[in-house]
């Protein structure tokens, strides 16, 4: 928990993890009542590890901003673009970053994630932000000729071990008065490379909840990653990819920064 200056604080004894059986309405109630600075400091030097733990759907939404759908030369979707990537990708937000052996074309996606905190199946639009835990900064990062190339789903050029940096931060809905309406950005040594807006989405936050909720449950913990703005590698002329040695930085307005350094699998 971040106290008032922004210091991190100790929720060991209070809650075993920031997970989803932290994550109900009641819960979040309790540790709202907590005042801050009467919990332990951490180390300014501490790992920051995956601001949700034992996530069991990690769920991704391809191509929901029209301009980066124009930069991919992708058809707009008349439906979300489902897909998963596998839970054995999350780390920390500042975690390296491995190029997965014989890659050549890993890339960058700076992404709004959507964190579930109670059990949704079946759940109109209207109702869908009831189910909406919090928000955090998602790194999906993809290696586009694994998912573009190899033929089968894009499951395997996005499943990469440290291809999903999570946090820093879960921040509480009641802290995003509008989820659509967000700066975020990337930069790859200092160039920034993405620069957008989550307005610019095409289907929006409730849309995706219960959209997703039609085809399964989605249950407290579970996380969307709901797309990301043009200025991918992928859509550069020519194309430009990371390398071991490299940093990028990341950041959604009010939901905290990334930084991670790439290195050899």
């Amino acid at each position: 928990m971040l106290d008032s200056q922004g210091n991190p604080r100790s929720l060991a004894g209070i809650v075993d993890d920031i997970s989803g059986q932290t994550l109900s309405k009641q819960t979040l109630d309790r540790l709202q009542k907590i005042e801050p600075e009467s919990l332990p400091s951490l180390d300014s030097d501490s790992r920051i590890g995956p601001c949700v733990g034992h996530v069991g759907k990690l769920l991704c939404i391809g191509l929901n901003y029209a301009d980066h759908a124009a930069e991919s030369g992708m058809e707009l979707p008349a439906e979300p673009v489902v897909f998963m990537k596998a839970t054995s990708s999350i780390c920390g937000p500042n975690d390296d970053v491995e190029i997965p052996r014989n890659s050549e074309k890993t890339d960058w996606e700076v992404e709004l994630g959507v964190v579930i905190g109670e059990h949704t199946k079946y759940v109109d639009e209207k109702d869908a932000m009831d189910y909406v835990a919090g928000y955090c900064v998602i790194n999906d990062l993809s290696e586009r000729e694994f998912q573009l190339e190899r033929s089968g789903q894009w499951v395997k050029g996005k499943s990469c071990d440290t291809f999903a940096p999570l946090g820093p931060w879960l921040v509480t809905k009641d802290e995003v008065p509008d989820p659509a309406a967000l700066s975020l950005w990337l930069e790859v040594d200092g160039n920034r490379y993405q620069d957008g807006s989550t307005s610019t989405m095409v289907f929006k936050v409730p849309k995706l909840v219960s959209y997703l909720s039609q085809f399964m449950s989605l249950q407290p913990g579970d996380v969307i990653s709901t797309g990301t703005p043009p200025g991918v590698g992928l859509g550069m002329k020519p194309p430009q990819y990371l390398t071991a040695g490299q940093t990028m930085r990341l950041s959604i307005e009010g939901l905290g920064e990334q930084t991670q350094r790439t290195i050899s699998a």
